[in-house]
């Protein structure tokens, strides 16, 4: 019988929770860490599904109400309607701009390129709010398996360490040990899995989402050329 036979056989004559309580003092410690990692991972994860969701129903019906009227004045008066979010963030801030080159209701813009620079301003702005937190799934996706692996590295020097105290030298003899050094691996993947997919899902979300900024941006300036006391 081979060795991964062994270890196989020792996973599936022990449940993990004995594994996880057969372990030694450093694969605990591992183990929690690993636990908070995961913990953090997934609050993020769900926090910023529930944010990206929100954000693209509210970020379509602004989009349509902007659509919808004719004066810059008129749609600052709409957007009092709206709750805060990007487009609404890069609008308020082109509006001020708007009104400081021209006044209120006022006309056209005189300087087309300071306002694109507010409009260019705000918007890196929303989205590194957006970014916010996400570097905190980049690292536990970067880091958690190599915790995993400090740990199982340790178990299995423990496995051997008490195989050449015992004078055992059968796999049978450290086959449970060396599994329960490798629960440590299987957890630093179950936490850096999660992460670096959530990580790659919400990146490309954020792309998404600056690519909708910029285009509002542009219909605003436009707006604003336009624009009719």
């Amino acid at each position: 019988m081979n060795v991964f036979a062994v270890l196989l056989l020792s996973l599936i004559q022990t449940d993990i929770p004995g594994l996880i309580a057969q372990t030694g003092v450093v694969a605990k410690i591992v183990l929690v860490i690993l636990l908070c990692f995961s913990i953090f991972s997934w609050a993020i994860i769900y926090s910023k599904w529930k944010q990206f969701k929100i954000l693209q129903v509210q970020s379509d019906q602004f989009v349509r109400a902007f659509r919808r009227t004719r004066k810059l004045s008129d749609m600052n008066v709409v957007a009092d309607n709206f709750p805060s979010q990007p487009l609404k963030v890069i609008f308020e801030a082109g509006y001020k701009e708007v009104v400081n080159q021209v006044g209120n209701p006022g006309g056209p813009v005189t300087n087309s390129t300071a306002l694109g620079r507010t409009l260019q301003i705000a918007s890196s702005q929303q989205l590194s709010e957006l970014e916010e937190n996400l570097n905190w799934l980049a690292t536990a996706g970067a880091v958690t398996p190599f915790i995993g692996l400090f740990g199982t590295v340790w178990g299995i020097m423990d496995a051997f360490l008490s195989m050449g105290a015992a004078g055992a030298a059968s796999l049978r003899a450290v086959g449970p040990g060396v599994a329960e050094a490798l629960v440590a691996t299987a957890a630093g993947l179950f936490v850096a899995v999660p992460a670096v997919i959530g990580y790659n899902h919400f990146l490309s979300k954020i792309k998404e989402m600056g690519i909708r900024l910029d285009n509002f941006s542009l219909e605003f300036l436009n707006a604003a050329e336009r624009n009719q006391p």
